[in-house]
């Protein structure tokens, strides 16, 4: 099946439009959402319309830490000032329709497991042991996520395939065993010096992950941000950081 996996969309409604747009042409099974839908871009409410509108199939639909901190009124790991003004901003401009859905519609806990095609894929935001703030890191003791066959992980905004391989007791193997991790990057605010917006198709039959990166008129969300939210989060939509 194919997989369209999308993190970190963060309010910006002409990046994700984008996204829509290519997925017309392509065959899609079902969709993996990664959590932070909201905050920093101007257009929340639209996001989470757009998303509550789609055809395909949500197979997974987490919360990142943007959610979790709006949801619940808790900034208090927010790493600049900047970050928690912008997203009470946000609160303060959602719909009841789009609180609604992020409360009834998503899961709340930050990370989800489930089956396609008989992979076991874990869904995390951040990592299994900080599930909205953690950033993955290859170098780390990998062994909590031995049960999985695939691992999809957002909040860095930043793209990753990294296979890692297990001891096992499956002869055929060679007594090993492996897991995918994926990070798509960030369709509405890339980090890696890069400002296309950014996901992947992954195809759970043959593994084949695509990393797709599309340009968008990142001046056409320029436009409405704000003037109460810092201009960092207008400008760094230009350079991709």
């Amino acid at each position: 099946m194919k997989l369209l996996v999308l993190s970190d969309i963060h309010g910006n409604r002409a990046a994700f439009k984008t996204v829509l747009d290519y997925i017309k042409d392509v065959h899609i099974d079902c969709v993996a959402l990664l959590g932070d839908l909201i905050d920093y871009c101007p257009h929340s409410n639209e996001v989470v319309e757009m998303i509550s509108n789609m055809t395909i199939p949500i197979v997974c639909n987490i919360y990142g830490n943007h959610e979790n901190a709006i949801i619940n009124n808790d900034f208090s790991r927010f790493s600049s000032s900047r970050g928690v003004e912008c997203a009470k901003i946000t609160k303060s401009i959602l719909t009841r329709e789009s609180e609604n859905y992020l409360v009834s519609q998503m899961t709340n806990d930050g990370k989800n497991d489930f089956y396609v095609d008989g992979k076991h894929i874990l869904a995390v935001h951040g990592t299994i042991d900080d599930i909205y703030w953690g950033k993955f890191n290859c170098s780390n003791d990998l062994s909590a996520y031995a049960d999985y066959e695939v691992v999809f992980m957002g909040h860095s905004h930043r793209p990753l395939y990294y296979e890692m391989y297990f001891n096992s007791d499956n002869q055929n193997t060679r007594f090993q065993k492996k897991t995918i991790f994926i990070n798509p990057g960030s369709v509405g605010q890339p980090r890696n010096i890069n400002p296309f917006s950014q996901f992947v198709v992954f195809d759970t039959c043959n593994e084949n992950c695509e990393f797709v990166k599309l340009k968008y008129d990142y001046t056409e969300e320029q436009r409405d941000f704000s003037n109460n939210v810092d201009d960092f989060y207008k400008t760094r939509l230009q350079f991709g950081i």
